[in-house]
């Protein structure tokens, strides 16, 4: 999952695409409007040990638009098949961020969101 978010951010869709498994992986992917990938954290991923041949990863990934913070947030099916792990498909939800003045910045800096992307 990790290296697909960073393929994502790269827009390096030949990853991408060779790391979608062939049942669900779509002919062509446009990242053109993909937008500014910011972060991204791994909440859960049963079934993803080496020996497993199925398993789910429950990510959210933070993005800034024009508009201000957004996040999309995915239960993701991934099957293992020699020792690579291809992504199936997933389940996407996307919403929009409102951070605090106080909070942490969403640009993972580590700085108050006042005092760094306000």
């Amino acid at each position: 999952m990790r290296s697909r978010y960073s393929a994502f951010v790269l827009r390096n869709t030949d990853y991408l695409i060779q790391t979608w498994h062939p049942t669900t992986r779509p002919e062509t992917l446009d990242l053109a409007r993909s937008p500014d990938w910011a972060g991204l954290q791994v909440i859960s991923a049963p079934g993803t040990a080496p020996g497993d041949k199925h398993g789910q990863v429950h990510f959210r990934a933070v993005y800034r638009t024009a508009e201000g913070w957004g996040y999309l947030e995915e239960q993701s099916d991934f099957a293992q098949e020699q020792g690579r792990w291809f992504y199936l498909t997933g389940e996407p939800r996307e919403g929009v961020l409102r951070p605090g003045r106080n909070e942490p910045c969403p640009c993972g800096s580590g700085r108050k969101y006042k005092a760094c992307c306000l």
